[in-house]
């Protein structure tokens, strides 16, 4: 069968549709899918600096994409070269046989087994920021602070050891600055060179010295001292990643160490902090799924802090959690550049097109989620997920390319909803969060709640 040709999107005869995706791009992505279906050209821009972006939405195309003719698909788009310049050539953003030599020497210390022994850190940081609401009345919470705040504690203190709270304060500084920066020169068809001293460029050039300043001094007193930092029974990710060797590879620099500390810096803090904000907001906003979801943590743990070979008895927290990734993916698309001509689905994707593939949308395709608007964790359960593509959810990407932190993401998020219901009934006061789109999504202003003590913890004052 001949491939289909892609249709395009209607948009501004000079234009195209530029303005609709500044003002709304997750919208844009919608209305395209249904207006068009599962394979839609968009064009943005002026003539002569148009960009033209082939847009794949169905879960058999993103498979395509991703994983079965990853090949075809490589990460040298214009954002991801851009991620590149601004944080280094780490294995988000690395390509061929740097990316290769660095999941070999990354992957044995990203295995469930290896990250459970980081529990004891990550608990350590929910409890203080339980905490932290208690001492100041314990009655309210701004979930998107809070959650971004927890997450970048976690990730400087597992990365860097337990006198990472220097560190912490860097991080939510700089990374909002560079990340945005980042986004803005990727998609835009032209850049001034990041050399020529705009507000932008000089706000740019400090934030991303600062962070390299940070994560080259950790470096130093490590290779000087010879020792590790511990955190919760394990060495911190650092010292892990100075003595990563494996058969065929040689170890990492330090301009390598540094380039992945920073991949693990933004990965680890914006895309857990999205994940875990609007999965307190929505247990909030559905008090029938958060009394269960509780009930089946205080039958498991009672007072005691969880461990994580508590997680499997509790499948309600990550049904709860996948639900709030299917609505809400930090990451938003995945951008790929077609290394030469494909079929996606049948249709014809010429070779250079930039490709994305976009799980905010094929989260809500009605082919495969009944009333995809709607909150119900329950469509994890497996007698219905049993049937469903593959593809229909990856929020943390897929291939060769999937998120390497996957297993550490969901210990951590799933343990923060365990111990957050242990102690708290959280009631929403936003029925509707906006967003904002940048490297990843996130709420675009507070997103308040209600906190009520409950529990065995409550009860006895912990």
């Amino acid at each position: 069968m001949n491939p289909i040709e892609v249709p395009t999107a209607s948009g501004l005869p000079l234009l195209g549709s530029i303005l609709d995706l500044r003002r709304d791009p997750l919208g844009t992505y919608e209305r395209a899918r249904r207006e068009h279906g599962d394979v839609v050209r968009i064009l943005a821009g002026p003539p002569g600096l148009r960009s033209e972006i082939y847009f794949v939405f169905s879960a058999a195309g993103a498979q395509q994409v991703l994983a079965s003719q990853a090949a075809d698909f490589r990460k040298d788009d214009a954002f991801s070269l851009e991620m590149r310049e601004t944080f280094g050539n780490g294995l988000l953003s690395s390509l061929d046989e740097d990316h290769l030599r660095q999941r070999r020497l990354l992957s044995p210390l990203f295995t469930k087994r290896k990250v459970a022994e980081y529990a004891d850190a990550v608990c350590d940081e929910i409890e203080r920021l339980c905490g932290e609401w208690e001492a100041s009345g314990g009655t309210g919470a701004d979930l998107n602070e809070d959650m971004s705040r927890l997450t970048v504690r976690m990730i400087t203190r597992i990365l860097f050891g337990a006198d990472a709270e220097e560190a912490a304060a860097v991080v939510r500084r700089c990374m909002p600055i560079l990340g945005m920066y980042t986004l803005k020169r990727g998609l835009m068809p032209l850049n001034l060179p990041r050399s020529v001293p705009t507000p932008a460029n000089r706000r740019a050039a400090a934030a991303q010295a600062e962070l390299y300043a940070l994560c080259d001094r950790f470096i130093e007193q490590r290779r000087a001292s010879g020792g590790a930092s511990r955190q919760g029974g394990a060495d911190d990710l650092l010292t892990l990643l100075i003595n990563a060797r494996s058969d065929e590879d040689s170890p990492l620099t330090d301009r390598e160490l540094r380039d992945q500390a920073l991949v693990f810096l933004l990965a680890g803090s914006d895309t857990t902090a999205t994940s875990l904000t609007f999965a307190m907001h929505l247990l909030a906003r559905h008090g029938d799924v958060q009394s269960d979801t509780r009930a089946e943590v205080l039958s498991t743990l009672g007072a005691r802090r969880p461990t994580p070979g508590d997680l499997d008895a509790m499948p309600a927290v990550e049904r709860a959690l996948k639900e709030a990734m299917r609505l809400y993916p930090a990451a938003p698309v995945l951008i790929r550049r077609a290394a030469r001509a494909a079929v996606v689905d049948g249709y014809a994707i010429p070779a250079g097109s930039h490709v994305y593939v976009c799980p905010w949308v094929t989260h809500r395709h009605p082919s495969y989620w009944p009333e995809p608007e709607r909150y119900d964790p329950d469509r994890f359960r497996p007698e219905r997920a049993n049937g469903r593509p593959r593809y229909a959810w990856f929020p943390l990407g897929g291939g060769p390319r999937s998120c390497i932190g996957n297993h550490f993401a969901m210990l951590q998020m799933k343990l923060a909803v365990a111990m957050f219901l242990q102690r708290y009934q959280f009631s929403g006061l936003e029925e509707e969060v906006p967003i904002e789109v940048g490297v990843t999504i996130r709420a675009a202003r507070t997103v308040g709640c209600r906190l009520t003590p409950v529990g065995p913890l409550s009860a006895a004052g912990a």
